[in-house]
């Protein structure tokens, strides 16, 4: 779907994010960017979604040309929801921004609400739904307009153990049945393992690759049990090890 090229990041301040950053991605990946923090995980994401550009190297796309409009979502860690509008509406707020009209918007998002799990939810105000379901509400407004890429920046961090499995589990599912193109940002190990085809290990600052993983683990809640999954994280951690300053 992308190549990057050589990629690096200087902030204006003279910062170094991200520095010789290469990797191809095929349509279709799920893609875990794992590093310590402030290793530019989440630079890298913005500079693929367009909010900034990189100091040297280049993002070449199919094509030739970057996403367009509604071809990008973006998960932030926090769900960032209107207050003031009930669930369906902060559904609908991309397809708003498109022009598109709410008669028109209402079967797509009552669809993507059964998908996510909060079809009996769609009048519901942000304030009253746990953290799991507001994460779930942006999740679904990133999926309305039919992304080819998903971008998410550490969307579980602040979740507690039992409803991040659930929600892992059930974006993996989600990803399975819709075949989009995944970048992850985790700093969580079991996290990359459980989740991801592909895992990219990141140096810390200025942020390197400094291992490329793919993963062959089974699917289901069995994932997390099985020897490869124990493998995978040893392995991971290893790298970890040998890559991080003394």
């Amino acid at each position: 779907m992308f190549t990057l090229q050589a990629v690096g990041k200087t902030f204006p301040n003279g910062l170094r994010a991200l520095d010789g950053i290469s990797a191809e991605i095929g349509a279709g990946e799920f893609v875990a960017l794992l590093g310590p923090s402030g290793c530019g995980k989440s630079t890298l994401l913005r500079l693929l979604a367009g909010l900034d550009q990189p100091s040297d190297g280049r993002i070449g796309w199919e094509g030739g040309m970057p996403p367009g409009p509604g071809e990008i979502g973006f998960v932030f860690q926090d769900a960032t929801l209107l207050p003031w509008a009930d669930v369906a509406g902060n559904v609908f707020l991309p397809l708003r921004l498109r022009g598109v009209g709410r008669a028109e918007a209402a079967p797509r998002i009552a669809a993507m609400l059964e998908q996510v799990g909060l079809g009996a939810f769609a009048q519901a105000m942000p304030h009253t739904l746990s953290g799991g379901m507001r994460m779930r509400v942006s999740i679904a407004r990133a999926l309305i307009s039919a992304p080819r890429l998903l971008l998410m920046d550490e969307p579980f961090a602040a979740l507690d153990e039992f409803t991040r499995h659930k929600l892992q589990e059930d974006l993996r599912g989600l990803w399975r049945r819709s075949g989009k193109t995944v970048m992850f940002v985790t700093h969580s190990i079991y996290e990359a393992a459980f989740l991801a085809s592909r895992i990219l290990v990141m140096s810390p600052r200025p942020g390197r690759i400094a291992a490329d993983l793919s993963t062959s683990l089974p699917d289901g809640p069995e994932r997390r049990g099985c020897p490869e999954y124990a493998a995978l994280v040893a392995d991971i951690t290893e790298t970890f090890r040998r890559v991080m300053p003394a």
